[in-house]
């Protein structure tokens, strides 16, 4: 049954009708409530498409999503988890969440300003967020509403959520330095990436807070994957004074660096300490069991809706921004998971100094 029949039924106007099943405050409350008896009983539905062009919104987010950097490009089940979240809190407004995939080696802005002239969405959630991610001011100069997984040098105003690596960095150096590391290394992600510049500024704030320098041999860059962490750690042991301990905070380079360590004849959490970012299905069946930091990803999707609908809401209105609440713009705090990959010591053990020196001497 369509509206002009639904409206025949009930010997009324199609106007009427409409605004009845829209929740409009001068339709008569015992009309409004026949109304949608009728339909639920008759099985009306809108025409989804012809709403929209009418009200102009298609009660729709888009989430770009990005095989590079993410953990899609792993086969971790983050964004799921994420995802589920996300729809969760934009059903409380009545809207839908559209996932949108980028093509690897895409250029995101035009990715993104294509889908965006589709008029596919009402906002946008974006992740990956790099160092100077154009996206974010293509967005706000159209004053399209919009939300960000992750900080960037080029945001403005928009909703952000992001990881507290600030805390899982300081939390993870601390619980070396407490253990009598002094020589620690860092794999961070790719350069491009911002959180990596997060990571890094932290790591030496928090070293030197210790009294000791920051050594940028021990700073090693890369995709975050198995073979990155393999390359990395492989570079650090094969320091005249390799490290004693390394934090990882790749997602699946946790899994290279165990690979890499026992290549070079070492145990990891024995002859080596180690700790991870984001515990992960890749992570998990590491032995000796990693430590690393948990989230749940269902509750943060539900933040992330929920930071971005008042944008929603307020590009419905007309722009107003009488009443409305602050800005989202938060760190999401991540747990600590023990595990048994420290190293107790605090020392290179010297059957890591052989193995540091073995490596540099057939380079």
């Amino acid at each position: 049954m369509d509206i002009r029949a639904l409206a025949r039924h009930l010997d009324l106007s199609i106007g009427t009708v409409s605004r009845a099943l829209n929740g409009k405050k001068d339709v008569n409350p015992a009309t409004r409530e026949r109304v949608v008896a009728a339909a639920a009983v008759h099985g009306y539905t809108p025409n989804q498409s012809g709403r929209s062009l009418r009200r102009g919104r298609t009660g729709s987010v888009g989430f770009m999503l990005t095989l590079e950097h993410d953990s899609a490009a792993h086969g971790d089940p983050f964004f799921m988890a994420l995802f589920e979240g996300i729809q969760a809190g934009l059903a409380e407004a009545d809207i839908d969440l559209i996932v949108l995939l980028a093509r690897e080696g895409e250029d995101q802005l035009d990715f993104l300003r294509r889908n965006v002239s589709r008029g596919i969405a009402d906002g946008w959630l974006l992740s990956a967020t790099q160092r100077n991610d154009p996206r974010i001011p293509f967005l706000l100069d159209k004053d399209i509403p919009f939300a960000t997984l992750g900080r960037s040098a080029s945001g403005g105003d928009q909703p952000w959520i992001d990881l507290d690596f600030e805390g899982l960095v300081e939390n993870g150096l601390t619980r070396f330095l407490t253990g009598g590391h002094r020589r620690i290394g860092l794999v961070a992600p790719p350069a491009t990436v911002n959180n990596s510049y997060v990571v890094i500024a932290k790591y030496g704030e928090t070293l030197r807070a210790a009294g000791l320098a920051v050594d940028e041999q021990l700073i090693r860059q890369g995709a975050g994957d198995e073979i990155a962490g393999e390359q990395a750690i492989a570079a650090l042991m094969s320091l005249d004074d390799p490290p004693s301990a390394v934090l990882v905070m790749g997602e699946t380079a946790p899994v290279g660096v165990y690979a890499g360590l026992r290549q070079l004849g070492l145990v990891p959490g024995a002859d080596i300490a180690v700790i991870g970012a984001r515990a992960n299905p890749s992570t998990s069946a590491l032995q000796p069991r990693l430590t690393c930091f948990s989230l749940d990803l269902r509750e943060l999707g539900i933040g992330l809706a929920r930071a971005l609908l008042p944008k929603l809401v307020r590009k419905e209105a007309g722009g107003e921004d009488d009443g409305a609440p602050p800005v989202v713009q938060t760190l999401w705090p991540l747990t600590l998971m023990p595990g048994d990959s420290e190293h107790p010591a605090g020392i290179a053990s010297g059957k890591a100094m052989r193995a540091g020196g073995a490596v540099l001497s057939d380079r």
